[in-house]
């Protein structure tokens, strides 16, 4: 009897055990789902923006790669044609209702980071469904203008958004554009953590270039990664 009882009590737990297992890789299963297809369908839509532009993810990539190679020898440098209006609060020229949409939301640019296999929209405006969808715009001066541009996005355990940030490292370069088709190379120098209602950095002397700020939560959510890049 006691051997009946103690082989219903391993059952049932075999079962439970069996049962947690399928949930945990359920979860997993979809975590997998959620970051393939979401990375698939920002990517598609980074690439279809940036058709026209100069520089392939693969040159890109090469450049990564060798930092010592100066690249793009006579070609122009974006940054003495763009009109920058250092405009603060200007997010875009562009009307709201005219601007390239992804799944519902304005886009402002793209962003690509090669170091980090980056390649996402920037939205036009801070919410809790756009940055469940992308990165976006938070505050400053916009996308390639004069000036310091914030641009937040989560830091998810699956990978997405700015998950990778706490990956980048000074020198690493960061390529935005936007949607005059203006493509700034920006390059990463400075790295930090700081309390979650810090804001001193979002104005800050930029010696008349565009700069950009990337901020998004450390993995135990108590403060705040912040990356400091500017323009080429």
């Amino acid at each position: 009897m006691f051997e009946s009882k103690y082989s219903k009590v391993l059952t049932v737990v075999l079962i439970v055990i069996i049962i947690a297992i399928v949930v945990l890789l359920g979860l997993l299963g979809f975590d997998w789902y959620q970051k393939y297809f979401t990375e698939q369908e920002a990517l598609a839509f980074t690439e279809n923006y940036n058709q026209n532009d100069n520089i392939s993810n693969e040159e890109e990539n090469n450049e990564n790669d060798n930092p010592e190679n100066p690249g793009n020898e006579g070609e122009t440098n974006p940054l003495d044609s763009i009109k920058l209006t250092g405009d603060t609060g200007s997010t875009s020229t562009t009307p709201t209702n005219q601007l390239p949409t992804f799944k519902g939301f304005g886009v402002l640019g793209t962003m690509t980071i090669p170091s980090i296999k980056f390649d996402y929209p920037i939205l036009e405006k801070v919410s809790k469904s756009s940055i469940e969808t992308s990165v976006a715009y938070l505050y400053g001066s916009g996308v390639n203008q004069v000036g310091n541009t914030v641009i937040v996005g989560h830091n998810y355990r699956n990978g997405l958004f700015f998950s990778n940030n706490k990956k980048l490292k000074e020198g690493d370069k960061i390529y935005i554009t936007d949607n005059a088709k203006n493509r700034i190379t920006y390059t990463v120098y400075n790295k930090f953590e700081t309390s979650p209602d810090d804001i001193s950095f979002y104005q800050r002397d930029t010696n008349g270039k565009p700069e950009i700020t990337l901020s998004t939560c450390t993995d135990d959510s108590k403060a705040r990664l912040i990356i400091f890049a500017k323009a080429d």
